[in-house]
């Protein structure tokens, strides 16, 4: 059954919207952070932020490595050691994080209305171009979701809000409200602000 190309486009370009969105939410949780904390392990068995992007990396390259045409799982994956202290400084971390987020990027500009009914593989277990990219856009979300949560218990009250600060929901709605109805990407304006 050949995919409706309309709906192609239109899912790839609005997953490479998210896929922004969160790669944005964990640079600027990052940022808020001195190069200690980012190391910082909250309890024995926990997993520093600089660990956290290190597993995200693996899982990227592996994920997106030759996406179309090999298992999402690779051989030369080592997952457990994703989950040990790799990195030494910060720019080994914004290194790391980029690389990842590079081969996500080509992957899914690789994807097409042509291949978009390609049956990928991720432990052997088929997936359509929809499921594979959803199980990773919410694999991803789940991990920055940590980074963020991580990065605004070690600033505390020093934390800047990366979604609409407490008390100011009714000034926000007020100000989309006031903008006329159109088709736009609710991450427009986040990536916007890049």
């Amino acid at each position: 059954m050949a995919c409706n190309s309309h709906f192609a486009e239109n899912f790839l370009k609005s997953t490479t919207k998210q896929f922004e969105y969160y790669k944005m939410l964990g640079e600027k949780a990052m940022d808020q952070l001195n190069d200690e904390q980012l190391f910082d392990v909250p309890h024995e068995d926990g997993n520093s932020i600089a660990i956290i992007v290190n597993h995200l990396r693996g899982n990227m390259l592996s994920r997106w490595t030759d996406f179309l045409t090999s298992d999402g799982e690779k051989a030369w994956r080592e997952r457990d050691a994703e989950f040990e202290n790799a990195f030494k400084t910060r720019s080994d971390i914004d290194r790391a994080w980029n690389e990842g987020w590079n081969v996500l990027f080509e992957a899914l500009d690789s994807v097409n209305k042509e291949n978009f009914d390609t049956r990928v593989y991720i432990r052997n277990q088929g997936h359509s171009i929809l499921e594979a990219v959803n199980r990773q856009l919410a694999h991803y979300a789940y991990h920055i979701g940590q980074m963020v949560l991580l990065a605004r218990m070690l600033k505390g009250a020093e934390w800047q809000s990366l979604s609409i600060p407490r008390g100011e929901s009714k000034t926000f709605n007020a100000q989309k409200f006031s903008q006329e109805k159109g088709d736009r990407h609710f991450t427009d304006e986040f990536l916007e602000e890049e």
